[in-house]
């Protein structure tokens, strides 16, 4: 009995160890898979002060500007590029975005692209703002420099971001960055804005910001006196038109103010679903994509010259008619930049049709002439090139290139007659070439294409000495997404072919191949952890789910703000961009209570978290043995209402030193995509 009793008390002891050993397998594999996660999280977690540091810290680095030459930029979407108002030579392009399918990186470099030299050249600087996407910048008319506001930044994957409300100056001729402190107020954060010049003024108008209740397109107007330095919000007339809030329009500078076309923006719509059993059919809101084609001038009236200080211009909006000859269909994310009192409009987008499955578009590449005073489009197409003229190999574009063309053949038509040769035989003379012109260096041959760039939406456009630079923009195929690394010139005067500057193959897409790989293994994980649940009876599973990853409608938000959520986003983060949390840790949090946001009213706080604080209402009523069900709901509401509002004021002491640390950063506030019903789509608001 004895050798029984102790066979099956090993017995039992085997058994127990086993289940042990079991259990703390699980358990390892429950912490892995935790650490997993935690790596892959999209909410690190690094504060705002740690964020503005670390970049103190690398632009200490730099003591002064420095300008050395360098291979072009890195591929990059929702970047800027301008024409130098003070040198003809030369071209800048700032900021923009990288999305490779997983992550999302953003750019502070300042490129100077040198024409005549066809060399790029990057600026490093102490005090460079800091990286962004969909910012605009401009000329500063009669002050000079370029004007540079607002933008963009997001973690790698998208979920936590915030806008920009920060203002600078770039001197073109020494490289110096300089921001601006001004008077009074100043327009909020935003991105997909556009800005122009008149004169002494600086215009800015539209754009989106994104908030943790909704996405806002913007329709307001700004004018910055770059005299007075200070901004203003001018009145509009009562009972005018005027444009209906929008991004990513056409803005150009107007000899009596600036004129405006066309733009992205959602809009609410009512659609019909299925019919109901009462024989109703049901109905639900959706915000749907519109682009818009309509046109206005912006008037701009300066101030008498006896008006008292900081006076502001006079400003009013006129509707004009539809413009003749637009492009049609009509298309998103078409630049536009002016050339002598036109715009030059390149490429687009044109959604066929919009589904669940996903969108059916169509890209294009047209050249278009937009005539201001006439209001009416000219389509622009290339001359094949003459056969019987020579073509000089190194000769450059525009008007320095025109002027020294005519005054080549002059030489030779002089030289043919000098030796008494007839002038049909001029081209075939050799001469000498003025020291100007020797001085030059010898470039080396560029490739001349005789069609167009492919078709694409979103490219950087400018002008500069007649001739049209066309660099990046981004092209979609199926749920891909390629950012072109590539730059082309175009002679507006002769359009005898588009000039390749240089062009690189675009990066791998690593969206849907990896992750359709990713599903099938986790599919193989899930497998075997049913295999050991059915092994051991009474034991859950303790390794959760894998979220989904990228998916169509994901795809989709890329394009532009829509609806789908993106806390899936779940992928590893990248050195390159630094994220943060926003909310604060303190030990306020510690009891477990909402907390309040920088910049966010008492409404919007409990706008956002009425559900938490009705929880909250709801156990304390059963903890006093008070039944919830006999409030009611008005009561319920308020007396959540009263209990955010106290934590609002609580914490404003701690909220106020944030919100003016985020100032002085020029951020404006952070939004979390995952804590937002119907979110939008991130950073990457392509239109």
């Amino acid at each position: 009995m004895a050798k029984d009793k102790k066979g099956k008390s090993e017995g039992k002891k085997a058994k127990l160890a086993e289940k042990k050993a079991k259990q703390e397998k699980k358990f390892e594999k429950k912490e892995k898979t935790k650490a997993s996660k935690a790596a892959d999280s999209d909410a690190e977690d690094i504060d705002l002060d740690a964020v503005l540091a670390e970049y103190a810290r690398k632009q200490e680095q730099f003591l002064k500007v420095t300008e050395e030459k360098c291979d072009p930029p890195r591929a990059r979407a929702s970047s800027a590029l301008i024409a130098s108002p003070a040198n003809e030579n030369e071209l800048f392009l700032f900021g923009g975005e990288y999305f490779n399918g997983a992550l999302a990186t953003f750019f502070n470099d300042l490129y100077v692209y040198m024409i005549n030299r066809d060399e790029w050249r990057l600026v490093t600087s102490p005090n460079t703002p800091l990286p962004r996407s969909g910012h605009a910048w401009c000329r500063g008319g009669n002050a000079g420099g370029i004007y540079l506001f607002g933008g963009e930044f997001s973690s790698p994957k998208q979920g936590t971001f915030y806008h920009y409300n920060d203002f600078w100056r770039l001197e073109p001729s020494n490289r110096e960055w300089s921001r601006i402190e001004t008077k009074g107020k100043t327009p909020p954060a935003r991105s997909g804005h556009r800005m122009t010049y008149y004169k002494n003024y600086v215009i800015l108008f539209g754009g989106f910001q994104d908030t943790s209740q909704q996405t806002k397109y913007l329709a307001d107007i700004w004018v910055y006196d770059t005299q007075n330095f200070m901004w203003h919000n001018p009145a509009l007339p009562l009972a005018t038109q005027k444009p209906d809030a929008r991004s990513s329009f056409s803005f150009l500078p107007h000899e009596s103010g600036a004129v405006l076309y066309g733009g992205y923006s959602r809009v609410k719509a009512t659609i019909t679903g299925r019919q109901t059993k009462g024989g109703g059919q049901a109905q639900r809101n959706v915000l749907k994509p519109m682009v818009h084609q309509d046109c206005f001038y912006l008037r701009i009236v300066q101030p008498a010259a006896d008006s008292p200080p900081n006076t502001p211009p006079t400003i009013r909006w006129e509707r004009r008619k539809r413009a003749a000859n637009a492009p049609n269909p009509p298309r998103a994310g078409a630049t536009m930049t002016h050339h002598k009192g036109r715009g030059i409009q390149f490429g687009g987008v044109h959604d066929v049709e919009e589904s669940e499955e996903g969108i059916n578009s169509e890209f294009f590449n047209t050249l278009f002439a937009w005539n201001i005073e006439r209001n009416r489009y000219f389509p622009l197409s290339l001359r094949k090139a003459r056969a019987a003229r020579k073509v000089q190999e190194n000769t450059r574009g525009g008007r320095r290139g025109r002027g020294q063309a005519n005054e080549e053949e002059l030489l030779r038509n002089l030289a043919a007659l000098e030796t008494g040769k007839s002038i049909a035989d001029a081209d075939d003379m050799d001469i000498d070439r003025p020291k100007e012109y020797s001085n030059e260096p010898d470039l080396p041959t560029k490739e001349v294409l005789m069609e167009f760039p492919h078709v694409r939406f979103n490219a950087q456009i400018a002008v500069q000495d007649d001739v049209l630079y066309i660099y990046g923009g981004t092209f979609e195929k199926g749920d891909r997404e390629f950012t072109f690394d590539e730059m082309y010139a175009i002679d507006l005067g002769k359009l005898d072919g588009v000039k390749q500057i240089f062009r690189r193959e675009p990066d791998n897409w690593l969206g849907s191949d990896d992750e359709e790989s990713e599903d099938e293994d986790d599919g193989d994980d899930d497998d075997d952890e049913e295999e050991e649940d059915e092994d051991e009876e009474g034991d859950v599973s303790m390794v959760d789910a894998k979220p989904q990853l990228f998916t169509e409608s994901k795809r989709k938000s890329k394009r532009a703000p829509s609806l789908s959520t993106t806390s899936d986003l779940l992928l590893p983060t990248s050195p390159a961009s630094i994220t943060f949390d926003d909310t604060p840790t303190t030990e306020s949090e510690e009891d477990n209570l909402p907390h309040p946001r920088p910049f966010e009213s008492r409404r919007d706080f409990f706008q956002r978290t009425t559900n938490e604080w009705q929880e909250v209402l709801m156990q304390a009523l059963r903890w006093k043995g008070t039944q919830p069900e006999s409030l009611g709901v008005k009561e319920i509401k308020t007396r959540a209402f009263e209990m955010s509002e106290e934590k609002w004021w609580d914490c404003r002491e701690e909220v106020t030193r944030l919100e003016d640390e985020q100032e002085a950063a020029g951020i404006g506030e952070v939004v979390k995509l995952e804590e937002r019903e119907g979110a939008g789509g991130g950073a990457g608001r392509r239109r």
